[in-house]
């Protein structure tokens, strides 16, 4: 855990959703998987599967396959492997710990929260409802022309919960997420917990504060907004 002096109290709280509020790795890596065995290829071992999970569907394909974006197949077998995922989005994936509670606590006190994800729209919301999440806004990767590391989703969700971006706090696991949040003006708040490749540095990222865990994150929300 890596915290400034301290922390500005949020006026809302937006989070990345895979590797971030959700652990969706098993279902990806599930999906992955059965790509795999389509082509009489063996499985994968997970942690493989999960270090690879926020760089997106293209990046899992290449992954299983060995296809990499030019690849005359590239296409149709991402196709391929989203329709394995969207058999059930939800079969094994959770929040991560503790997050449950920080909503509960986020919704009886009226402090907005809601997800901006690079995720497509037909995956995003059967996962959330799923999971019985009911944010206060969700944009994904196909609402807006632009996604992150645009800041433009994160200044469209920030007008949806009617707070000012400056005092929001931006959640997520990946370095796109950091150049999003900071282009934004909104706290940019890096989790070291999520799908996070080996060898990657994690501190160069444009962070404002790393945390390891989610129950740290939870801590240090809960402070700051006085809600302890």
């Amino acid at each position: 855990m890596s915290l400034p002096a301290a922390l500005p109290r949020p006026a809302a709280l937006i989070f990345d959703l895979d590797g971030t509020l959700v652990d969706t790795a098993p279902d990806l890596a599930r999906a992955t998987n059965e790509l795999r065995q389509h082509h009489s290829l063996p499985a994968l071992d997970y942690d493989v599967i999960r270090a690879e999970v926020s760089h997106g569907g293209s990046a899992l394909v290449t992954l299983a396959l060995g296809h990499e974006l030019d690849h005359p197949e590239h296409a149709t077998e991402r196709t391929r492997l989203l329709e394995f995922y969207a058999r059930d989005v939800a079969a094994h994936s959770v929040l991560f710990p503790g997050y449950d509670a920080l909503i509960e606590v986020c919704q009886r006190a009226g402090l907005p929260w809601g997800i901006v994800t690079n995720k497509p729209r037909q995956f995003a919301e059967p996962l959330i409802a799923a999971l019985k999440l009911t944010p206060g806004c969700l944009l994904c990767a196909d609402d807006l022309r632009v996604k992150k590391p645009h800041p433009e989703p994160l200044w469209e969700a920030a007008r949806c919960l009617g707070v000012d971006a400056s005092e929001c706090w931006y959640l997520g696991d990946h370095d796109r997420d950091m150049q999003a949040a900071r282009a934004a003006g909104m706290l940019a708040v890096a989790v070291r917990y999520g799908y996070v490749r080996e060898g990657d540095d994690v501190d160069a990222w444009p962070a404002d504060v790393w945390f390891d865990t989610s129950e740290e994150v939870i801590n240090a929300a809960l402070r700051a907004a006085d809600l302890r």
